[in-house]
């Protein structure tokens, strides 16, 4: 029954997604311009940025950037549809349980396997390395909320579950596998208050009391700007989320120098330095595009490694 359930969400996704483009864009049919999706979070408006910078400093090719796509598969069926050549912000844990609908993939090494095989030989993608970070899920709660209850792990919030009101990620509540379905089974508890959120308006919600709990991002400056204390995952129900940019095979046959371009992003942003991006950007409030273009030019848009 899971499975069925699984093939009629995806079928139905696709039914409705490639009916169209999507609302605001036109086919990508400029042959000098390059489109990269980013997103909602600022995280991925940020990469998006950073990649588009790489693309115009090693190519000829000129960038335009597509924020607001709300979910990965919205942001998958641009790619599948032609409104979009480069994914810039994509998570294995993510894209395996809602794009290839497989089953959790603990072992980061084999999830980056399994995306990279499953893209190229289902979508004529190519999965590259990851920038070097993991942002996974994390649950979130303020110092005085973690003081008055002793919490540290997710497992301490069970005897509690019927007090706390929480807010978590829309697209998590619904997603199979590593979504609220999978947690309950994991963790043996439900929330008796548990609200679907945008994810970017988590952190002010509990900041704010008006949410007890939430579902946040592990690399989000915004952590560190309201001074969360994150939960650790103690039946490490989450998999690895490590992050990377996607490119359409063709448009690498077509531009063979972006290939280079991109794999010099491999390895070059940790979690710490991700999350200092993240917060240059939400806390001191700067403008994604502009964090990018500092980054890339504090180091040289990674000149010297080898071609």
């Amino acid at each position: 029954m899971d499975k069925l359930k699984k093939l009629f969400v995806a079928l139905t996704g696709v039914l409705l997604l490639s009916a169209c483009s999507f609302p605001g864009l036109a086919s990508n049919t400029d042959e000098d311009t390059i489109a990269i999706t980013g997103g909602i979070t600022t995280e991925s408006q940020i990469l998006g940025s950073i990649v588009a910078g790489m693309v115009e400093h090693y190519t000829d090719k000129q960038t335009t950037i597509i924020n607001n796509l709300g979910t990965t598969n919205i942001n998958h069926q641009a790619m599948l549809n032609g409104d979009a050549d480069i994914s810039s912000t994509r998570y294995t844990g993510t894209d395996i349980a809602s794009t290839l609908l497989l089953d959790p993939v603990m072992d980061p090494d084999e999830a980056m396997k399994v995306v990279q095989r499953e893209f190229k030989e289902r979508y004529d993608q190519v999965w590259f390395p990851s920038y070097g970070f993991d942002n996974t899920y994390v649950f979130l709660v303020r110092k005085d909320t973690a003081e008055e209850y002793n919490l540290q792990t997710v497992s301490d919030l069970e005897p509690i579950a019927d007090e706390l009101v929480v807010g978590a990620d829309r697209a998590w509540m619904t997603r199979e596998g590593d979504g609220y379905d999978g947690f309950t089974e994991a963790y043996g508890f439900e929330f008796s208050s548990i609200l679907p959120m945008q994810i970017g308006l988590v952190y002010d919600a509990v900041d704010a009391h008006r949410m007890d709990v939430v579902l946040g991002y592990s690399t989000d400056g915004r952590i560190a700007s309201y001074d969360l204390v994150m939960l650790e995952d103690d039946k490490q129900f989450f998999p690895p989320y490590d992050a990377s940019p996607i490119v359409n095979q063709q448009l690498l046959d077509e531009v063979p120098e972006l290939q280079d371009a991109i794999d010099r992003l491999a390895g070059k942003i940790d979690t710490e330095t991700m999350q200092t991006l993240n917060y240059e950007s939400d806390n001191d409030l700067v403008e994604p595009s502009i964090v990018a273009e500092r980054f890339l030019e504090e180091h040289n848009y990674f000149e010297e490694d080898a071609q």
